[in-house]
């Protein structure tokens, strides 16, 4: 009979979070059974708590929420010869269907298919236990926590973004929003080689976190400023137009900002998805060929974030501002989304064994 000691945090509807007993899986073939170790809540899991959907993935039945995971394999289901019982790995949340013609062009984000950590109808991995495809399992070398670890989803989503972007030396990047994503897209940046990074923000806080992440310039913006004036701090501050302009907001502000303050020939990258529809300027993208490319989640950029992450060239612990228990989920996901001054990256260290000593 299997066992019921598997505290999680389910999701039921709007505002409607629990922790709750469930039954501990049982790996299928190619899956391993993780005990797990570290998970980071993310703002889409706030949105999923605040509106019960993000565009079309609609909340209709209890969901296990979280995709940011780390964890210890306990048990390996059949067929998985890459990985064994004690490995600590860090997990990548979409598992793709592997036969698809987008995965096997390598865009594996792109399935539709795929099945995404906390994305309804898939549960998440906010648990004591929880069972995962070996493929999308990461072995952490020694000098990788278990914290870290968990952090190298969202790492992964900057990387992805400059690799969409093409930032390289001699690129000057423009930041809109210096939330999660926007810090680790200025780390992801900085350790690519782009000469200067400027990131705007609402939130002086988040701004002295990225110039302490290493921006090179940051712009507090009032909420009430207009978009020719922004665009105006952008150049006179950088002291040139941004050869790549990355919005991690979504929203039409920060959208026009992105595509109007580009150097002719530059690109934009669009990540943020606070708005479905924007008014677009697209005379600026005609006229003077500025290319815009979107961002959705990461693909094939753990082993680079790994790298990063062990070499030393880019530290995400110094994203964390605030860590709990498992006991004290729903204190923490009330933190992240109360105190958007303060709560950058909330972790939930999810072993009982755990303590802030």
């Amino acid at each position: 009979m299997q066992s019921t000691k598997n505290l999680s945090v389910v999701l039921h509807g709007i505002d409607d979070l629990r922790l709750e007993e469930r039954l501990i899986p049982e790996p299928k073939d190619n899956e391993v059974l993780l005990k797990m170790g570290v998970v980071g809540i993310c703002k889409s899991d706030i949105h999923f708590c605040v509106h019960g959907r993000i565009g079309p993935f609609i909340l209709d039945a209890p969901m296990v929420t979280g995709h940011e995971g780390s964890g210890t394999v306990v048990k390996v289901g059949k067929g998985v010869k890459h990985l064994k019982e004690g490995d600590r790995v860090a997990i990548e949340p979409g598992v793709a269907c592997f036969r698809c013609d987008y995965c096997r062009e390598g865009r594996l984000n792109l399935c539709k298919n795929i099945a995404f950590c906390s994305t309804p109808p898939v549960d998440g991995n906010l648990a004591r236990y929880h069972a995962h495809a070996a493929d999308f399992c990461f072995k952490l070398p020694d000098n990788i926590s278990l914290e870290e670890g968990a952090l190298l989803e969202p790492l992964s989503v900057g990387i992805h973004t400059c690799t969409r972007g093409n930032v390289g030396v001699g690129d000057h990047v423009l930041i809109l929003g210096a939330g999660p994503i926007g810090l680790v897209t200025l780390l992801t940046a900085k350790a690519f080689g782009a000469s200067k990074v400027i990131v705007l923000d609402l939130i002086q806080s988040r701004l002295d976190k990225a110039k302490e992440l290493g921006a090179d310039y940051v712009v507090l913006v009032d909420q009430k400023a207009h978009e020719e004036d922004i665009i105006k701090k952008v150049i006179d501050t950088l002291g040139c137009e941004p050869t790549k302009s990355i919005d991690c907001v979504g929203f039409e502000l920060t959208t026009r900002v992105a595509v109007q303050a580009t150097k002719t020939g530059g690109m934009v990258i669009l990540v943020g998805l606070a708005q479905l529809d924007v008014n677009f300027p697209i005379s600026d993208l005609l006229l003077r060929e500025v290319d815009v490319r979107g961002v959705f989640r990461c693909v094939n950029n753990y082993p680079t974030a790994l790298e990063l992450v062990s070499s030393g060239k880019v530290d995400v612990s110094s994203l964390v501002t605030h860590n709990y228990k498992m006991e004290d989920a729903l204190v923490a996901f009330r933190t992240f989304k109360t105190e958007p001054e303060n709560a950058i990256k909330v972790l939930i260290h999810v072993d009982s064994e755990w303590s802030r000593s």
